[in-house]
């Protein structure tokens, strides 16, 4: 069976596609090296250097002919959507249907998408956020996605193609880089390590910050190779359900670095504070319930023990 995953070098689909070649599966990457590292690269994977709105991404369907697309190629950044609306719908929307127009026309057997969870639900009061509810999207990062969302349901019901939508609540773990969505592990982390203070953003009166539901990265992968390997069809929420303050998670940090032996400043034990950003959602937990039920998915890792491997990661030279 053969994978083309977009977006490969990156920090979730480069993970992806290392599950997928455990589990004996042919593997092509696609990415244009934009945000994914060449480090990332698996070496038994095969690497097209392509932007997903280039032409020259037909060439790559012609010669390799993918079973199934995994689409993790993205503007990830919610901040820079809201600065640079069009080049981010020109990157999502515009490479998703491309990538779908050409799973059609090579007989692409399932398309499966990294959608987002929290950025499409908005700030609801339904906690947690189930996949029935209401989408608000508050960001043109948000925006694209669900449109991406929409695209995808249109070609499967003109065309056939099979497709899963992973609804990510905020994905981290090894590799990250601070940039996207889900970034402030990895900006804790390189900062408090750099002797740098961090900052945490929040909504006046709320200074322990926003709440969010992490979800570690080798969970979100194997959510993945089930959806490919299962016929299952749908939106599926990819999170734990538990939603954690970011105080409370700049604490986890703090204290996995200093047991990695990290000496953290003292006037570092809290963070600065600044104004929530455009597009700061305050709460975003995803109900999981689905997943479990539909797919016999579920987080294995909880929060500790994953910041716990990110952290080692970094303090181990990222390798």
């Amino acid at each position: 069976m053969k994978v083309l995953v977009t977006g490969g070098c990156g920090f979730i689909g480069s993970h992806v596609a290392d599950f997928y070649l455990e589990k004996g599966y042919e593997v092509v990457l696609v990415d244009n090296l934009s945000t994914g590292k060449i480090e990332n690269k698996n070496p038994r994977a095969v690497l097209y250097k392509i932007d997903i709105t280039d032409d020259a991404l037909k060439e790559v369907f012609e010669k390799e002919r993918p079973e199934i697309v995994n689409h993790h190629a993205a503007q990830i950044s919610v901040p820079y959507s809201v600065e640079n609306p069009l080049f981010d719908a020109r990157t999502n929307i515009e490479g998703t249907i491309r990538l779908l127009e050409l799973s059609v026309a090579y007989g692409v057997r399932k398309f499966v998408f990294a959608s987002t969870g929290g950025a499409i639900y908005g700030d609801t009061e339904i906690i947690p956020t189930t996949e029935d509810c209401t989408p608000e999207p508050r960001s043109p990062y948000a925006i694209s996605k669900l449109a991406c969302e929409k695209y995808i349901l249109f070609y499967h019901y003109h065309y056939g193609i099979d497709y899963a939508i992973l609804r990510y609540s905020n994905v981290y773990g090894p590799r990250q880089i601070p940039h996207g969505e889900a970034g402030v592990v990895a900006i804790f982390t390189e900062k408090l390590m750099a002797g740098e203070h961090p900052v945490l953003y929040h909504y006046p009166g709320e200074e322990s910050g926003m709440i969010r539901d992490y979800v570690y990265v080798k969970d979100v992968a194997v959510a993945n190779m089930i959806v490919s390997e299962e016929r299952k069809t749908g939106i599926f929420n990819i999170s734990t359900g538990t939603g954690t303050e970011t105080l409370k998670l700049y604490e986890k940090i703090k204290k996995a670095l200093m047991e990695e032996g990290v000496k953290v400043k003292e006037e570092f034990n809290q963070p600065r504070r600044a104004e929530a950003r455009p597009g700061d959602l305050r709460r975003s937990v995803l109900d999981p319930k689905k997943a479990k039920i539909e797919l016999g998915w579920e987080a294995r890792y909880n929060l500790d023990d994953g910041i716990r491997e990110t952290v080692k990661w970094y303090v181990n030279g990222k390798n």
